[in-house]
C-alpha cells in the first residue's frame, strides 16, 4: 500500500503489516528487515520501509498506573494518556507539538517539548523500554544501559519498542497560565527567551519572510494553573474534546510566497499582538493548536510538504539564525508555521536537542523548496547545528554524517547485527 509520513512526501509503496501482540512482532523480525510505524506523525520517511512496516498501533494497551507512573504498550496515544489521567490531576512530563504521537514515536525520536530548556527531552520521564532485538529476544533497557541512551532518538533501529515505564507530572488543573510578549526583531525575541529560562514553558513563533530585522515574533510563556488562577465555576480539571475544524485539500500555492506570505505573517502578528498578556488558556490551545485542524497536513496541497528543522549551539544561534532567516526571506518562500525553542543540556547519543535554540519551517514539496532547505542546510552546519532526524524527508548522506554522532550510531548498529534487522527510507537514505 502507499504509505507516508505526516508530510505526505515522499508517498513510498509498502508491505504493512499489524502488530496486535508480542507474538506478532517477534513473526515480523523473523521474517523480514523492517520498521516499526506508530501513528504516522514523523513528517518524512523514517517510519517508512518497503520491505516490511510494522503497524504498532494495534498494541495500544495501558498496562498499570500508580501515582503518576505509567506502564503502557508502545501505540498507546499521548492524547488517550492526557484524556485518561489529566482528570486525575496527571498530565506528560514532556509533549511535542501533537497529541497524536504514539509512545513509541515519542520515545524512538526523543522529542521535546516547551520546557525543553528545563525538563530536556521525552527521555527525561522514562524510566524503561522493552525492546525487541534482532533474534527476537526482549530486554528491558533502563536508564543505567547504553542501549537506553541510543534507543532514545534512535528512530526505531535499535529494536522494535514494545512498551515502557513513564512519569507524568502532578498538575492541580487542566488549564495553562499563559503571558503573550509580541516583539519586533530577532535579537528581541532571544533577549526575551533569556530573560525567562525560568518560565516552564516557552515558545515563540517567528515571522522569517521578511529577515531577522523586522522578524516580529509572539513569544508564548506558560505555566500550569492553580485552582486560584481559574474563574470561581470553572472545574479545575476539566477535559474537553475539541471539535475539530476541516481543512480544505490545498491552500492556494501563492499563499506561501513573496507578498501574500508577508501580508499573512502580518496579519497574524497583529492579532497575537492585540491579545498581549496575561491569560488563562486550556490545555489543548497551548500545547496543540494545530491539531484543532483535522488534516492540517493538507495545506500544502497533494504534493504534500517539507519542515526544516534544525538546532544551533547557544555560541553561533544569533548569527546562524539571522543567516538562515535572510535566506529564507531572500527565497520569497515559506510558511506561517515557523516556530522557536530554546533548549536546555543534550541528554542521550544521538537525541536531536543541543544547548541553544531550534527552528523548525514548513515548505511545500517542490524543486523550489529543496534547493532552498540546501542552502538552509550549509548555513546550519557553517554554525555547527544539527538536525531533526523526525521533521527529515530528503537529507543526503554528508549532511547528516557531519554530526560525528552519526557514524557511531551506524557502527553501533553493525557491532549489534541491527542493520540486517532494522531499517527505513530514511535509514537506508542517510547510512545509518
Amino acid at each position: 500500500m502507499k504509505l507516508s509520513g505526516w508530510g505526505r512526501f515522499p508517498n513510498v509503496d509498502c508491505t504493512v503489516r499489524v502488530a496486535r501482540s508480542e507474538v506478532d512482532v517477534r513473526a515480523a523480525v523473523a521474517a523480514s528487515p523492517l520498521i516499526a510505524r506508530g501513528n504516522g506523525r514523523a513528517y518524512g520517511d523514517a517510519a517508512l520501509n518497503r520491505g516490511l512496516t510494522l503497524d504498532m498501533t494495534g498494541m495500544d494497551r495501558m498496562l498499570s498506573f500508580e501515582d503518576g507512573v505509567l506502564v503502557a504498550e508502545a501505540g498507546v496515544l499521548l492524547g488517550d494518556i492526557i484524556h485518561t489521567f489529566l482528570p486525575r490531576g496527571w498530565f506528560p512530563m514532556v509533549t511535542p507539538g501533537t497529541k497524536y504521537v504514539s509512545l513509541g514515536g515519542a520515545i524512538a525520536a526523543d522529542v521535546h517539548g516547551k520546557n525543553h530548556h528545563l525538563d530536556g527531552s521525552f527521555r527525561s520521564c522514562v524510566d524503561w523500554v522493552d525492546l525487541m532485538g534482532p533474534d527476537g529476544a526482549v530486554t528491558r533497557v533502563t536508564r543505567e544501559d547504553d542501549l537506553f541512551d541510543w534507543t532514545l532518538g534512535g528512530m526505531g533501529l535499535t529494536g522494535v519498542i514494545l512498551r515502557a515505564q513513564i512519569r507524568l507530572r502532578a498538575v492541580e488543573t487542566s488549564f495553562i497560565a499563559q503571558e503573550t510578549r509580541a516583539l519586533t526583531s530577532l535579537t528581541d525575541t532571544l533577549e526575551a527567551f533569556e530573560d525567562t529560562l525560568d518560565a516552564l514553558y516557552s515558545v515563540a513563533w517567528i515571522d522569517c519572510s521578511d529577515g531577522p530585522h523586522h522578524g516580529h515574533s509572539l513569544l508564548l510563556l506558560g505555566r500550569h494553573a492553580t485552582p486560584g488562577d481559574l474563574p470561581k465555576r470553572q472545574k479545575p480539571l476539566e477535559v474537553k474534546r475539541r471539535a475539530k475544524l476541516p481543512v480544505p485539500f490545498g491552500a492556494p500555492p501563492f499563499l506561501f510566497r513573496g507578498l501574500w506570505l508577508r501580508a499573512l505573517n502580518g496579519i497574524y502578528w497583529r492579532r497575537g499582538a492585540k491579545r498581549a498578556g496575561h491569560t488563562i488558556v486550556d490545555w489543548d490551545s497551548y500545547f496543540y493548536p494545530l491539531d484543532a485542524l483535522a488534516n492540517w497536513n493538507r495545506l500544502y496541497g497533494r504534493n504534500g510538504f517539507l519542515q526544516f528543522q534544525c538546532a544551533l549551539p547557544l555560541e553561533t544561534a544569533a548569527d546562524g539564525l539571522a543567516a538562515l532567516m535572510a535566506e529564507i526571506a531572500a527565497s520569497q518562500s515559506g510558511s506561517v508555521l515557523s516556530v522557536l525553542k530554546r533548549f536546555g543540556p543534550q541528554s542521550g547519543h544521538f537525541s536531536f536537542p543541543m544547548p541553544g535554540y531550534t527552528l523548525a519551517l514548513d515548505f511545500p514539496a517542490n524543486e523550489r523548496s529543496l534547493a532552498l532547505m540546501e542552502r538552509l542546510d550549509a548555513i546550519t552546519l557553517a554554525h555547527k547545528g544539527r538536525f531533526y532526524l523526525a521533521k527529515d524527508a530528503r537529507m543526503p548522506e554528508a549532511v547528516v554524517k557531519a554530526d560525528a554522532r552519526a557514524e557511531a550510531f551506524a557502527a553501533m548498529r553493525t557491532q549489534m547485527g541491527l542493520r540486517d534487522r532494522f531499517a527505513s527510507e530514511q535509514s537506508e537514505r542517510l547510512g545509518l
